[in-house]
This record gives structure tokens, C-alpha cells and sequence, in this order.
């Protein structure tokens, strides 16, 4: 079976509707590598999306790509040995591997003629909302971003660990009631100063804060967490599996992205370790076309928060698949992970939650 697989890839540049701004970093663009597998005439669609902070690019990823032995596809269902083996290719790589089994899933559910969540036995109306995420700007950019956006979204994500946190909380406010998410990128180094800021967020209608201070912060962590009026979330703290453990008795929850933890598969497993170990689970992205969001969609009704917003804050969206539906992310009928290029798109087909 493995002598007519193909694997093929190309670079694409996905632009972003507002400059996009961290604690640590400010970008416009996002470079991604749109990954095609076929096989008898069947193409499974990935991607590999790289913000520069990550270490990875078009070029290190093709390469990657360019590694992987075909003939591992003898038996394509027997996806842990085949990812097993891809993983174990090189260190690092995460987006690159991600993509890879993102198409793989994709091929897989094409040829079972089911979308992932129904494979999982899942029901994507148990899908929570997505929140919508706002950068680092002034805040008078927040308020007209959040003003335009409250219509369509049920909660915020707001990035801090900047010079004007509290006037950017105090701008969504000013525009709307919406639920907020706060997530710092590791920008706090006080724990004093970050159990203050937790505490004043906790009276604005916070939900929850991701990774407020930096992943080595370990004792700070743990200490901020015992006294914190809101849950605590590892992002960056948190990549594979192997780092779900150490997030136990340091944060309430884990903050899963399939481009980090190498895709579905690894990412489904994470969840349940996760849940083992009573941590609660956010499903998040990068800024995304809809190929890798539409993966991502398939595992949100395992999870209690969902950051799927990524292919939304793009303006040159390739693929047409998930789609927002009453606040939520949730799939097409599509089979696979039901994205598919937007040259090809069915307009017939339309989301399973209408």
C-alpha cells in the first residue's frame, strides 16, 4: 500500500486582521505549510502553522516532512506505531508533526466517511464557547475591537503583561459585559504583584488566567494557585504529554494546541491525562487556518474551555470548514476533520449545529 502515497506540501502566508501583539512579541502575519497526503485518490489536508516565537519555519518543517518514510503508511490505521515512528524522526518539529497527522486523520475519517467528533462518539453541541482573543493595544484600540466583536462572541480573551493591563480590561468594559479570559504569556515576575492583578480581574468578570507568570516560576506558581480567586492555566508550561504531570498541584488547568503537542492524537491523549490527574482542559491554537482549527473542533466537546478563534483572526483564510455557530467552533459534516480548500468547498454542505 505504500508505494503510491504522496506527500506534499507548500508554504502559505496567513494575514492577520489586526496587528497581533504579546507580552513578548507583535506580528501581522503568520507563516503556516499547507500539507496535502493522498493515496488512491484521497487527500488528507494538514497544516503546520509557525509564529516566529515557536523556533520553527517553512523551510525547517518541508524538511522534516521530507524525512518521512511512506512506507511507515503499509497500515495507516495503526496511527500510534505510524506517529510513534514520525515522532521519533527528530526532537522538536512539533508544528511540522502536527500537520502531518492532522492529514493523516483527515485521509482516515475520508475513508471511513465520518467526521472525527462522530468516530469519537462525540457531540459537537457539547462543545464549549470559543472565547475571541484581543492583542496587547491602546486601550481605545480594545474598546473599538471588542465593540465591533460582542455581537458574535459570548467570551474575550485579552492579552496582558504590558504597561496598561487594567485599562485594557477597563475598555472591553467599557463596550461590553462579555466574559473575559486573561492570558499573561508568562509576563508577570512578582507573584505579589500578579495575586494583586488576579484579584482585581477576579472583580471585572474574569473567568480565568493562563500562564502569569514564567514556566520556571514553579514555586511562585503553586503558590499563586493555593491563594488565586480564579484558575490558574499552564500555556506555555504545558507542549506534550509528558508535561501534563508536572502541571498537577501548580495550575488548575492545561492548555492543549495541537500544534505544540504534535496533533489529534497526542492531544486526545493529553485530555484524558489530564482529567486523571483533575486538572481542567482549554483547547487552544495559534492564529490558524481553518484546516488545523477544523482538527482542533473535533475534540472540543471533551474539553471545558475552548480558544478555536485562530482561522477568525485571519483575513486570507485558505480552507472552508468549521465554523462559528452561536458562539461556538463547531464541524462541518464533511468527513475527516471536514476542512477542505476553499477552490473545492461545497457550499451545500454547511455546520452541523445549524
Amino acid at each position: 500500500m505504500s508505494a503510491n502515497w504522496q506527500l506534499r506540501s507548500s508554504a502559505f502566508t496567513l494575514e492577520l486582521r489586526h496587528r497581533f501583539t504579546l507580552a513578548n512579541s507583535s506580528r501581522t502575519t503568520t507563516p503556516t505549510l499547507l500539507v496535502e497526503l493522498e493515496y488512491d485518490g484521497i487527500v488528507g489536508y494538514g497544516e503546520s502553522a509557525m509564529p516566529p516565537y515557536l523556533g520553527e519555519t517553512q523551510a525547517t518543517a518541508a524538511e522534516f516532512l521530507a524525512r518521512i518514510d511512506l512506507a511507515l503508511l503499509r497500515d495507516p490505521f495503526r496511527t500510534a506505531e505510524v506517529l510513534g515512528r514520525v515522532n521519533a524522526i527528530a526532537a522538536g518539529n512539533h508544528a511540522a508533526k502536527a500537520a502531518f497527522d492532522i492529514a493523516l486523520h483527515d485521509w482516515l475519517g475520508k475513508v471511513l466517511g465520518q467526521p472525527w467528533y462522530r468516530i469519537h462518539g462525540l457531540d459537537p453541541e457539547q462543545a464549549p464557547v470559543t472565547s475571541y482573543t484581543i492583542g496587547i493595544h491602546a486601550p481605545e484600540t480594545v474598546r473599538q475591537i471588542a465593540a465591533a466583536a460582542s455581537g458574535q462572541y459570548r467570551a474575550f480573551k485579552i492579552k496582558l503583561g504590558g504597561r496598561q493591563d487594567r485599562e485594557m480590561i477597563g475598555a472591553i468594559r467599557d463596550a461590553a459585559a462579555t466574559p473575559i479570559r486573561v492570558d499573561v504569556n508568562q509576563g508577570w515576575h512578582d507573584r505579589d504583584h500578579a495575586l494583586r492583578e488576579i484579584e482585581w480581574l477576579a472583580t471585572q468578570g474574569v473567568e480565568l488566567v493562563e500562564q502569569p507568570m514564567p514556566v520556571a516560576s514553579v514555586d511562585d506558581l503553586a503558590w499563586l494557585r493555593e491563594r488565586s480567586p480564579l484558575p490558574i492555566v499552564a500555556d506555555e508550561a504545558v507542549q506534550r504529554l509528558v508535561d501534563v504531570r508536572s502541571a498537577a498541584g501548580v495550575y488548575d488547568g492545561v492548555n492543549i494546541k495541537l500544534m505544540k503537542c504534535t496533533g489529534m492524537r497526542e492531544a486526545r491523549a493529553m485530555i484524558e491525562r489530564a482529567r486523571a490527574l483533575d486538572l481542567r482542559v482549554m483547547l487552544g491554537c495559534m492564529t490558524e487556518s481553518s484546516c488545523a482549527i477544523s482538527a482542533a473542533a473535533q475534540l472540543a466537546p471533551l474539553v471545558d474551555w475552548a480558544d478555536l478563534d485562530g482561522a477568525l483572526l485571519v483575513a486570507n483564510d485558505p480552507f472552508d470548514g468549521a465554523m462559528l455557530s452561536d458562539g461556538r467552533i463547531v464541524p462541518c459534516e464533511r468527513p475527516g476533520h471536514g476542512a477542505v480548500p476553499r477552490s473545492i468547498a461545497d457550499p451545500r454542505v454547511e455546520s452541523s449545529a445549524r
